[in-house]
């Protein structure tokens, strides 16, 4: 069942309704609504923190291990005028992850809007045959499992503000209409990579997509849920990678470059606003190409 969306198997009519605003530009305005972003000390993670902040949304940014994020929360707040801290997380822990969503509701409006799940890592040990099992585990606990919990405590919040209309306090939820769950799959969820060998890290990106899909159904009455699968991005998380490698990646995307971190801001943006409000289950690939041919 997905929480009364359907009907001796098939939808019922009028889950979901249109937004009232017309015109685009307001559509993406996020003035007054609360976004998570997971992974955000640096990266995609942050640039996505200051693309929802820029849009008028107040920002709690996740971190693990890189404190800099304190900072960089500090920067948002000053910059764009909105409600900005940085919280050090476990996505990991699926106990440790409710709590710190709970506890941003409370501190953040007492509401929920927005969760971006972008935490997770590389797999750097190439062969799978040659991988040490418990790199396979991380990765595959960190980037899918992760992605999981995360959407399983945002989607608590938004089930019961649509059905109560109101925020953790009892008071009407202004300027609210459904949650956004965006996670950050990738283009290795479509594509096998070459010449670097990544099983793990490629199945759990393709877990990413469909888990997103198959929540888009679940969720239909009170949430949408997407996914945006980058390609080669110009940030920390390939420094290990040789620039020989990364030369051959570029001889097989058809824009001859990676990607920048700023590049993909439009596509949260998109997905996190009322300007997607017909979009849900989707997989925006942000690659330069490189899945085409």
């Amino acid at each position: 069942m997905s929480d009364g969306a359907m009907n001796g198997g098939v939808f019922n009519h009028h889950n979901t309704t249109a937004p009232s605003e017309t015109k685009v530009l307001p559509l993406f305005s996020l003035k007054g609504k609360t976004a998570i972003v997971s992974g955000a000390g640096a990266g995609i993670g942050l640039g996505v923190a200051q693309a929802l902040a820029e849009a008028g949304a107040n920002v709690a940014i996740w971190y693990h291990g890189n404190r800099k994020a304190l900072d960089r929360a500090v920067e948002i707040e000053k910059e764009y005028g909105v409600q900005c801290r940085a919280y050090q997380s476990d996505t990991t822990d699926p106990e440790s992850v409710q709590a710190i969503v709970d506890r941003i509701v409370h501190e953040f409006n007492g509401r929920l809007d927005i969760f971006v799940a972008n935490a997770g890592i590389p797999w750097t040990q190439g062969a799978a045959l040659d991988g040490e099992i418990e790199h396979y585990r991380r990765v595959v606990t960190t980037d899918l499992d992760g992605t999981f919990y995360c959407a399983r405590a945002a989607g608590v919040h938004w089930r019961r503000q649509k059905k109560e209309g109101t925020d953790i306090t009892g008071k009407k939820l202004e300027n609210y209409s459904y949650g956004s769950f965006i996670a950050t799959a990738s283009m290795s969820g479509h594509i096998v990579n070459i010449p670097q060998l990544q099983a793990a890290y490629n199945a759990a990106k393709a877990g990413i997509i469909h888990l997103v899909r198959s929540l888009a159904v679940e969720w239909v009455r009170f949430a949408r849920a997407n996914s945006i699968s980058p390609g080669y991005m110009a940030t920390e998380i390939s420094d290990f990678i040789p620039p020989e490698t990364k030369a051959i990646w570029r001889d097989k995307i058809p824009m001859g470059r990676e990607g920048e971190v700023h590049e993909l801001k439009g596509a949260f943006l998109f997905l996190a606003s009322d300007a997607s409000s017909y979009t849900t289950g989707s997989d925006i690939v942000c690659d330069g190409g490189y899945v085409l041919p």
